[in-house]
């Protein structure tokens, strides 16, 4: 594509009305674009290091005003989109309003109004008014819609509308709900775009809303069949935009492989010291960037992170090589001049008395210190002793601090000792409230106590774990008490540990876990519910998986109690 064709794209995109739907078109856009400035500007390097290496000059073409321009249109156009967007949920949540405020009049028309007449009259009101609101967020669509049809069902058998109907009548509409049902059914297999799809499902159940009774030996049938369908199509969409994360994931992944590799490279070039070396390196960082251009889209916000993370690598690459060209006496005194910023950093923490903190930096310092290079002989050794004395005063001083607090861990780890052995010589009371009441005084005891020496701190912490959990198995708890109690005693347990945030998070997830497998047997048992014919067999089995689906969903439900119980670290 040509440069020009970028701006005019982009222009034409930023001059639609709706841009709502032309999001991933500007995204899709914008990346061509950035590759395509990759791209160029790589020439442009390569270009220009020819040329000194064939000692010529070389003006090199500035693209800085061709995409100052190009990002200038492309920000008015997210910006015009995003009031869009705002514009559009305003709407579609004002919309939801009007539609509960429906729901919530036909409830009352139901259960207050007793002249049919008035009460038929009322619901042509609310179907009219229903038909008329705008969409309502996708999220709350299914719910709603399904608890309209169920007022809808009620509101036709109350009035017994089906009596005023003549036979004709209800076979028509049954006629009319099967060709319905069979549009459904083709939308859940139809190989169409997912919002297309979306608006078609919407007229169809708007139409079935509008199609009258039907004999009520058959409604409970076609109702079923219906809400099966349309749950298999819901779930087409959501399995569409599942498979989308995932790609969108597998691609953000690859780019984070690439700038590890990229990163990998950058980390060798303190080593490289040839001309043959850096060509070789300049061959790897080029295969990079062209393995990058075949990788798809990521999410919109990681995307545009990613880019400027490999971008930002491959500027410290072509840089690095671009200062290996100049003088290498230079390169030794550009070292030298950036440790002593190192120097100066280290010297303004060695009085700090943030130990922690502190320490850290210093040893990102030194880090840095190492990742900058050799400043050569004649300034290596002298900078290097400047910035270990920096170091030493702060760490000499830390020692100095943590020394004294040796006798007041030695007090602690006593005292904690004492309270494992009042724990395990304690005698359970019969009243399991006094003893549980009892045991956490112990824990919360435990938990004030201050620091033990490290070396003693996961003994400690096992030894009176096995103390207090042998208490609470001498009370012999049963069922869901037992439960509820052992749970939160291995809380305050993991609270008393020194490694609690790691074990806070991994009981999170175990929960999780839990939840997600129960959540898939329901889908599945659910989705079991379709397969099962109408007869007596059939009824016994759909009882018999109604009942797990209940137990299933009982047990998601305690463990989201339980999930709650855990605090965050």
């Amino acid at each position: 594509m040509e440069l020009a064709n970028f701006q005019e794209k982009i222009q034409a995109l930023e001059a639609s009305e709706d841009l709502i739907g032309l999001g991933r078109d500007a995204s899709e856009l914008r990346q061509e674009f950035e590759d395509f400035m990759i791209e160029a500007e790589r020439v442009e390097q390569v270009k220009r290091l020819e040329a000194a290496d064939q000692g010529t000059s070389y003006d090199e073409f500035d693209y800085s005003p061709v995409k100052e321009a190009f990002f200038d249109v492309y920000k008015a156009f997210q910006e015009k989109r995003k009031k869009q967007v705002e514009l559009k949920s305003a709407l579609e949540n004002e919309n939801l309003k009007q539609k509960k405020a429906l729901v919530e009049r036909l409830k009352d028309v139901i259960e207050n109004e007793e002249k049919i007449g008035t009460a038929f009259n009322a619901y042509k009101e609310i179907h009219e008014n229903w038909k008329k609101v705008g969409d309502i967020p996708r999220d709350k669509r299914e719910a709603l819609q399904k608890e309209y049809s169920r007022l809808l069902e009620i509101f036709f058998y109350n009035i017994k509308i089906y009596k005023e109907l003549k036979d004709h009548d209800y076979k028509r509409n049954q006629q009319l709900k099967e060709a319905l049902l069979f549009k459904l059914k083709q939308l859940r297999t139809a190989n169409l775009p997912v919002r297309e799809a979306e608006a078609s499902l919407r007229s169809l159940q708007d139409e079935w809303e509008e199609i009258g009774p039907v004999q009520n030996e058959e409604w409970e049938s076609l109702k079923n069949e219906y809400w099966e369908t349309v749950r298999g199509v819901y779930e087409k969409f959501n399995e569409h935009y599942e498979q989308q994360r995932v790609v969108l994931k597998e691609n953000i992944d690859a780019k984070k492989a690439l700038i590890e590799k990229l990163i990998a490279v950058n980390e060798t070039l303190v080593n490289v010291s040839s001309a043959k070396e850096w060509e070789q390196k300049t061959k790897d960082v080029l295969g990079l960037q062209e393995a990058w251009k075949k990788i798809g889209f990521g999410s919109r916000k990681e995307n545009e992170l990613v880019y400027q993370e490999f971008r930002k690598h491959c500027d410290v690459f072509f840089q690095a090589k671009k200062e290996f060209s100049k003088d290498i006496e230079s390169k030794f005194k550009d070292v030298a001049d950036k440790k002593r910023k190192l120097i100066e950093e280290a010297k303004a923490l060695s009085n700090s008395q943030e130990w922690k903190s502190t320490s850290e930096k210093l040893i990102q310092l030194q880090k840095r210190w190492k990742e900058s290079g050799n400043a050569g002989h004649r300034f290596e050794n002298k900078l290097w002793s400047e910035f270990r004395g920096a170091c030493n005063v702060f760490f000499e001083a830390k020692e100095a601090h943590f020394k004294g607090q040796d006798e007041a861990n030695a007090s602690n780890l006593t005292a904690k000792n004492e309270l494992i052995s009042e724990v395990q010589n304690w005698e359970v009371p019969s009243d399991k409230q006094a003893a549980i009441t009892a045991l956490r005084a112990f824990q919360n005891k435990f938990n004030e106590l201050g620091q033990v020496p490290m070396k003693d701190k996961n003994a400690v912490y096992q030894n009176f774990k096995k103390a207090i959990d042998d208490k609470y198995a001498a009370l012999k708890l049963e069922g869901q008490e037992k439960e509820n109690i052992l749970f939160k005693a291995k809380l305050d347990n993991l609270e008393s540990s020194p490694d609690r945030a790691r074990l806070f998070q991994g009981e999170k997830n175990e929960i999780r876990k839990q939840i997600d497998t129960l959540t898939k047997e329901i889908m599945l048992l659910e989705n079991n519910l379709g397969f099962f014919a109408k007869s007596k067999g059939a009824d016994a089995l759909r009882a018999d998986v109604d009942k797990k689906v209940k137990h299933a969903q009982e047990r998601i439900q305690q463990l989201k109690q339980k999930l709650k119980l855990i605090p965050n670290e």
